[in-house]
């Protein structure tokens, strides 16, 4: 009778470890993939800034270098930056703004944004959540002896991303 009790025990046992494990490993995954997204997105804002530039280019040359940057950039913080000089540039000008093209590419530029700002919560809310369970007890025991590690939020990498951009025509 004792050791059917101690077989019950270690299958309880076993179930349990299994069933934390696997939770794990789709936290895990579902991180992987929320990260995913954010590139995903990125990448699609990578691929609008060049036409987008060419659009604007066509209508102030003398501010070329400034799109020709922004075309070149390649951290986040620095394609925030140039876009918010694009913009302002933008705006001094009420004939780009009416240009079709322009139109269209910046529509799509603020889907491309929103989509992103998504996929970043997204992201971060995939990390608490693998967090949680990855620190919480008794998961965390199962998170320790298999090596399970977080990763860690998106957050801004950059104080000029925080503050109000200066631009200058």
């Amino acid at each position: 009778m004792s050791s059917l009790i101690v077989l019950a025990v270690a299958l309880v046992a076993f179930a349990w470890t299994a069933w934390v494990y696997n939770r794990l490993v789709k936290a895990r995954n579902q991180q992987a993939e929320a990260w995913s997204g954010v590139d995903v997105q990125l990448k699609k804002r990578s691929d609008l800034i060049p036409p987008l530039v060419e659009c604007v280019s066509a209508y102030k040359t003398h501010e070329a270098g400034v799109f020709q940057a922004s075309a070149a950039a390649r951290r986040p913080e620095d394609v925030t930056r140039e876009l918010r000089s694009l913009l302002a540039v933008a705006e001094a000008y009420p004939d780009l703004k009416a240009a079709e093209n322009f139109r269209k590419l910046m529509g799509q530029l603020v889907t491309i944004e929103d989509d992103l700002q998504y996929a970043r919560r997204y992201y971060n809310g995939s990390v608490r959540d693998f967090r949680n369970l990855a620190e919480s007890f008794p998961s965390n025991l199962i998170a320790g002896i298999f090596g399970f590690q977080a990763g860690d939020f998106f957050e801004v990498e950059s104080a000029l991303e925080r503050s109000n951009p200066e631009v200058s025509l």
